[in-house]
């Protein structure tokens, strides 16, 4: 493929980047961490194998037991004619790998003439009912939905290999997205190839099996989505909708259309139908009626389409054009689609930025648009990649997408928004999302204005190299704004300086963005001082060293007792020396920050350089956890000294606060009441959300 001047410049901006926060990072880190960095930039690209498919050992039958409850949570209905060797492969796989959630497995016989009959009854734990007589696939669905007991009946092939987590998976999306209706699998191939990543349907009334053939790691497919229909070889649905809406529709009786029919009941009452991926079945497609749709059963596909199409003609008008091949973007459509690009895959368990990008993504999501995610690094970065698919966002990464410049000409058309979060990265891609997608919109989203950052850290250390540095990186951003078509800042005082600055620039407001948590234990159980904060961000990293070198001392004379914890990803040898000192523990990166947000008494922001909000103090007081910091960590918070934060910018006065703090129980809890109440009214998904439907929605 031929390269253009849009690929040349990416290029060149790229190692110009690259060079660049190089140094910087040499002169405020020094030569271990940026090594360090340089290595996680350049890191082999390597995609995590997926989990091997399981497959139940042959064996000749011997009785077995498979889960049970008298109060399920689901039904699990599997219709069977005959195949008995298929159906002991299915309820052994279940039996193997129980779910978490309580079910009841109920086999309907509907006439087996083989040993089905003679193995069933054996099977401790199944409920087994046998028809009086042959009705096929319809009716013996409906008839074991009318004999369920769970409030969720999960349909089931018999030649099926359910893989372990696929219940929990299924039922787990009805929870996160209350406006689910039906939710179904993914369908794997037994050697390993997708099946069905949900179904299309055209305006025609035939459909399409989305991803038919390709890799089920493809990120096309690998995250959660709305689709069309899904195949009922395997698929969730709440048991008084079910039987509302009068059970599969047996004008399509024996079988055939009754699962896309069903799809389209349940969208005409206002529900949705998602495809989950997180739950994986393997499908033996076309053991129980075979693949010829011109004899036997099959033949009642071609009958059915045009039953289906009689039934749903309106509804099918606004369906894709027969004829035309699904792709990842006509797939979401007519949704409105976003393109978010930022350095790396979003950490929201390791740092602010993070969180709020994923929060915002999400919030995108709830609005009905259709978000995807590009990691300028390419990463696949496991868990928080697969937590932004479990959110309903399209991630992406390498091999898939092998280069950036390549990726944008294949679904640079798709976007109506794209967002480039970072000035190195929106440098980067600019000229490639200006070339390949000249009709989105263009959002340059700061995260924070990182030259008032640069500049306020080399006043602080007396450094004119990193001022020259500061006001190149200054003219660098100031000029994307320039270029952009709207700007995201983070808090009122950035917008505020852009507007002197930038009078005809677009830009708006959107903050960190939070979730009020439980406020946990009371002011008399709680213990300890608590800073969170990465130190791959050289602000943290002063900020540790000088509440340990010059704060805690002060602290520590009066309150023998009192600890330190210090919690963050990758500590410096100079934060990590601070363990020398008698209270102050480092923990670095933790798995679960709640014990320390609901059991430390204060939290404390000693920033003394830095832009934007600081996540750490939206952080703890979303959590009723009063924090004490610098005016520099509060600055654009809409914080107050006494009313819901306590503020101190000496080592003498910091170290007042937090003893006065640390002992007055009513002011500890009246800050913990007005930090919350702070965090709801500036910092929630709620705050936000008129400024995000502005920006990226109209």
């Amino acid at each position: 493929m031929s390269m253009s001047w849009a690929d040349v410049r990416f290029m060149l901006e790229r190692m110009r980047g690259l060079v660049r926060r190089g140094l910087a990072s040499l002169r405020t880190r020094g030569l271990g961490p940026t090594w360090a960095r340089v290595r996680r930039q350049f890191a082999r690209r390597v995609l995590p194998a997926s989990a091997p498919l399981h497959v139940p050992a042959a064996a000749p039958f011997a009785p077995f037991a498979v889960p049970a409850n008298d109060a399920p949570r689901a039904s699990i209905v599997i219709p069977v004619y005959n195949q008995a060797a298929y159906t002991l492969a299915c309820l052994r796989a279940l039996a193997e790998y129980p779910p978490a959630a309580t079910c009841e497995i109920l086999v309907v016989d509907d006439g087996s003439s083989d040993e089905t009959g003679e193995w069933m009854p054996q099977i401790a734990g199944l409920r087994y009912h046998r028809r009086p007589a042959n009705g096929g696939f319809i009716a013996a669905c409906n008839d074991g939905a009318a004999l369920a007991n769970g409030a969720h009946l999960v349909f089931l092939n018999n030649d099926t290999v359910p893989q372990p987590g696929w219940l929990d998976a299924l039922l787990d999306t009805f929870g996160a997205h209350p406006d689910a209706g039906l939710v179904g699998a993914q369908l794997i191939y037994p050697d390993g190839r997708l099946q069905e990543a949900g179904g299309v349907v055209f305006d025609d009334g035939s459909a399409w099996n989305y991803g038919r053939f390709d890799s089920p790691d493809d990120p096309r497919y690998a995250s959660l989505r709305d689709a069309a229909y899904c195949s009922g070889a395997a698929v969730a649905v709440p048991t008084p909708l079910f039987r509302e809406l009068g059970g599969f529709d047996t004008r399509y009786a024996p079988a055939y259309y009754e699962d896309t029919d069903l799809a389209f009941a349940v969208r005409a009452r206002g529900l949705r139908v998602l495809y989950q991926p997180a739950s994986r079945v393997v499908h033996l497609e076309g053991i129980t009626s075979g693949t010829d749709t011109a004899s036997g059963t099959k033949a009642y596909q071609v009958r059915n389409r045009g039953v289906f199409a009689e039934k749903w003609r309106e509804a099918l008008a606004r369906q894709p054009r027969a004829g035309t091949v699904p792709t990842a973007g006509s797939v979401v459509r007519p949704r409105r689609q976003i393109l978010v690009v930022d350095a790396e895959t979003p950490r929201p368990l390791h740092d602010s930025a993070s969180l709020r990008l994923v929060n915002l993504m999400r919030m995108l999501v709830e609005d009905g648009a259709h978000v995807v995610f590009l990691p300028a690094d390419l990463h696949h970065a496991g868990d928080d990649t697969a937590r932004l698919r479990r959110h309903g966002i399209e991630a992406w990464h390498a091999p898939f997408a092998a280069r950036a410049s390549a990726w944008l000409r294949e679904h640079g058309h798709r976007f109506d928004v794209v967002m480039l979060s970072r000035h190195y990265v929106a440098a980067e891609f600019l000229p490639l999302v200006r070339r390949f997608a000249p009709q989105a919109k263009v959002v340059f989203d700061t995260v924070d204005l990182h030259f008032l950052r640069e500049r306020r850290g080399a006043e602080l250390a007396g450094d004119a190299g990193l001022e020259r540095a500061a006001e190149r990186t200054r003219d660098r951003e100031l000029t994307l704004i320039r270029q952009a078509d709207a700007t995201l800042v983070v808090s009122p005082v950035e917008r505020d300086m852009l507007a002197g600055l930038l009078p005809d620039a677009c830009v708006e407001v959107v903050a960190n963005l939070h979730e009020v948590a439980d406020s946990g234990l009371p002011f008399g159980q709680r213990h300890d001082l608590v800073f969170v904060g990465g130190f791959r961000h050289p602000p943290n990293v002063d900020a540790v060293r000088w509440f340990g070198g010059e704060v805690f001392p002060l602290i520590r004379a009066r309150q023998p007792g009192i600890r330190f914890h210090c919690i963050g990803m990758a500590p410096t040898a100079e934060v990590l020396a601070l363990q020398s000192q008698p209270g102050i523990v480092v923990h670095g990166h933790v798995a679960e920050l709640e014990p320390y947000m609901a059991g430390a008494r204060i939290a404390l922001a000693p920033l003394r350089f830095g832009a934007g909000v600081k996540g750490k103090v939206n952080l703890s007081m979303a959590h009723g956890q009063p924090v004490v910091a610098t005016s520099c960590a509060i600055e654009g918070m809409h914080l107050t000294d006494g009313h819901d934060v306590l503020v101190a910018d000496d080592a003498a006065g910091f170290a007042e606060a937090v003893l006065r703090l640390y002992a007055d129980a009513a002011l500890w809890q009246r800050l913990a009441d007005n930090g919350r109440e702070n965090i709801t009214r500036h910092f929630s998904m709620d705050a936000a959300r008129d400024t995000v439907r502005r920006v990226f929605l109209h």
